[in-house]
């Protein structure tokens, strides 16, 4: 059942739940997600970032995803995460995407503003939602460390509760992405999680907020955030390396002569465990 991300994330932040945002860059990723999903009787959100263009070209994955989405017995938004680029976002609106995060969160407050203002405009025309980032959640860089400046300190790189009702308030979004303390890719150190200011943000904007870099946290520190208004929490890094995990167990089992198939189906069961695993922290479980 294919629906709008503003529709399942407001159910979220009413309960005190949040759901769960998985990025799918193959079908085996699409099938772990949704069979998770159908499992646990819970709404997902089925995502594609631009930065995985490369490894699957959104007019391929896209339909895949749809159609996926539209099948399922369970409501599902198809999402377009981390999109930089308008006529990019407005490609995976064409498609039919219900719902595309603008992230301008890099530029100045006031070229954030402006571009996400255009893509509100525009997903409007489509009856889809807009999610957007204020704030610096750490990227890795292509070769290593982070691509963003590590030695920022909190009040400079975590999303301010002042400028996020002005952001709110000028761009009319339907979620919101917020920097406390996570980051994207593999932890290098345990995460230190300012819960204060998920609390301060979301009295301040009444939206639902977002969790980048979810994989990694701690079930208590997912637990605390959800509680205090996290209502998405982005995962990927942890459910690819679980696919990758089911694949080396696989070969430690039956040697390197093992079908590609094989391969792929073992990566998709490892998948759709952890992703229940994750779905179940996000219910507060």
């Amino acid at each position: 059942m294919l629906v709008d991300l503003k529709t399942l994330v407001d159910e979220a932040a009413r309960r005190h739940r949040a759901v769960g945002a998985f990025n799918t860059v193959n079908l085996e990723s699409v099938r772990a997600v949704i069979d998770a999903a159908e499992k646990r009787g819970e709404p997902v959100i089925l995502q594609h970032a631009e930065l995985h263009e490369t490894i699957a070209p959104l007019t391929i994955i896209g339909p895949i995803m749809l159609d996926a989405a539209k099948r399922a017995q369970v409501p599902v938004c198809v999402h377009l995460d981390h999109g930089e680029d308008l006529a990019y976002l407005k490609q995976a609106l064409d498609l039919g995407f219900t719902s595309v995060m603008i992230d301008a969160s890099a530029k100045s407050f006031e070229e954030n503003v402006a571009i996400t203002q255009k893509v509100v405009v525009l997903a409007e025309q489509y009856g889809a939602s807009v999610e957007a980032e204020l704030g610096r959640v750490i990227r890795p860089a292509s070769g290593g460390g982070c691509d963003d400046p590590v030695h920022l300190p909190p009040d400079a790189a975590y999303t301010d509760p002042e400028a996020a009702v002005k952001f709110a308030v000028a761009t009319r979004i339907d979620a919101l992405a917020i920097a406390f303390g996570t980051a994207h890719g593999v932890y290098a150190v345990k995460p230190e999680l300012d819960v204060g200011r998920v609390v301060a943000v979301r009295e301040a904007v009444g939206l639902p907020l977002v969790m980048h870099g979810g994989s990694g946290v701690s079930p208590a520190d997912y637990r605390r955030a959800i509680q205090n208004g996290i209502a998405k929490v982005n995962y990927f890094t942890y459910m690819s390396l679980a696919g990758a995990a089911g694949v080396h167990a696989l070969l430690q089992e039956k040697g390197e002569r093992v079908r590609f198939d094989e391969m792929a189906e073992a990566a998709r069961l490892a998948m759709q465990a952890d992703v229940e695993r994750a779905m179940a922290l996000f219910a507060g479980e």
